[in-house]
């Protein structure tokens, strides 16, 4: 069993409410071999959100009291909502004894190779890849391309 970025399964959980499907993040999820979490979901963030980045440093930094998340346009602390993300998501994989989380990357959350720390995409970890990666975790990084997703009435 593995968890995921809910956008790599298709769901419209990225900031801007679409998706970043990977099509063989999708196949493992129809196999019953993925469940999905948005981190920033399970932080109390509504989606769409506002874009949010690190300001000062990466997740390390934020942990060391260092650095914080902030709203790109506003300015507003989201550091609390996204270390809250992470522990749910950390909690999640613990209780499943997961082999793996695929992460989309350059996520403030997710990114587990890169993330945008005051406007540059730096070498760096988001929240949830840091706390995943300091309890052991196996993290699988994904950068698909982004899918817009349409509203759909039935």
């Amino acid at each position: 069993m593995f968890l995921a970025s809910a956008c790599l399964v298709g769901l419209c959980t990225r900031y801007d409410g679409n998706t970043n499907t990977d099509p063989e993040v999708l196949r493992l999820f129809k196999e019953g071999k993925v469940i999905p979490v948005c981190p920033e979901q399970l932080g109390g963030l509504p989606t769409p959100r506002e874009p949010v980045e690190f300001d000062g440093g990466d997740a390390r930094k934020v942990y060391k009291g260092e650095a914080r998340l902030v709203g790109v346009e506003s300015g507003v602390d989201r550091t609390e909502n996204f270390k809250r993300g992470a522990e749910e998501v950390l909690k999640i994989a613990k209780m499943l004894e997961v082999e793996g989380v695929y992460l989309m990357d350059r996520s403030p959350s997710c990114g587990v190779n890169s993330v945008y720390v005051n406007g540059k995409l730096v070498h760096g970890m988001g929240m949830t890849a840091f706390m995943l990666a300091k309890a052991g975790f196996k993290l699988i990084p994904r950068s698909p391309e982004g899918e817009i997703c349409q509203e759909r009435n039935s």
